[in-house]
């Protein structure tokens, strides 16, 4: 099945498409700074790319965690984004009371995993008439991703996305299944690999009372799952992971963001081969 999202299109062995931008809006130099450089290595690669951040973080270790700088504020950085660099749109929605406000800016309205069976979120993003893309949670199998498909579905929205993020192995870590991608594509829609939320240990650094991460597993999930065959991969880059202020322990240096695409660019050419 092929998705629209303005003039991109995922899906049915077409180019495989990054969803990449910072974990949070932290301020408007920032954005613009990564939203120009990811557009310029996009292009180079000739790789269509959406602009992912979130408006606000409403799910953290800790009640002392950075959530945002405002949603009014966000959105607005977000909406400039849009206009001074081009790129289309990706941003988490929490509750159905947000869905009218982002959908004015946004073109993807995100599922964040832990709110992926909350079925008036899903009828509400659904009712959006945005692209809708749901992340697969991380205590659920990728064949009930079905479920949360139809919720959206009912309300004739039919531009649904699947991104696998990882899945509870144990405390505080989380492993990719690949087979849930073939599992997830199989079920008619397109399926994006989430390489940076895969690495993260939840609740793991207990020092800072913050969600760990493994970066260093970040390009070998992306090559597996562009082998898998996915038809997006999701990446959050930040200029100075160490020093963001969500997910620190999980972004891609946005420098290493040209070699990402190189590697994983290829390997889709050679996919898309057989």
């Amino acid at each position: 099945m092929k998705i629209h999202i303005k003039d991109i299109v995922i899906g049915d062995n077409g180019p495989l498409v990054l969803f990449a931008g910072p974990c949070v809006v932290e301020n408007r130099d920032m954005i613009l700074k990564i939203a120009e450089q990811i557009k310029r290595t996009s292009e180079r690669y000739k790789t269509p790319v959406v602009f992912k951040a979130s408006y606000k973080k409403a799910n953290r270790t800790s009640g002392k965690s950075f959530t945002g700088i405002g949603m009014d504020e966000a959105l607005k950085i977000l909406a400039e984004m849009k206009r001074e660099v081009g790129l289309p749109l990706l941003t988490d929605i929490h509750t159905e009371a947000e869905v009218a406000a982002v959908a004015e800016v946004a073109d993807v309205l995100q599922i964040p995993a832990f709110l992926c069976r909350q079925t008036d979120l899903l009828h509400a993003a659904g009712r959006s008439g945005k692209v809708v893309n749901i992340k697969k949670g991380q205590f659920l199998a990728p064949e009930d991703m079905a479920h949360a498909a139809e919720k959206v579905a009912e309300t004739g929205n039919r531009n649904i996305l699947f991104t696998e993020r990882g899945t509870t192995f144990g405390y505080h870590n989380l492993v990719v299944d690949m087979r849930s991608l073939k599992i997830m594509r199989d079920l008619g829609y397109p399926v994006v690999l989430d390489a940076t939320h895969s690495v993260q240990l939840p609740g793991g650094d207990k020092k800072a009372a913050q969600t760990g991460g493994q970066p260093e597993f970040i390009f070998p999930l992306a090559r597996a799952g562009v082998a898998a065959g996915c038809d997006g991969l999701f990446v959050e880059v930040h200029p100075n992971p160490a020093a963001a202020l969500s997910d620190s322990a999980s972004q891609l240096k946005l420098d290493l963001y040209d070699e990402l695409l190189r590697q994983v660019t290829a390997i889709d050419a050679l996919v898309k081969k057989f």
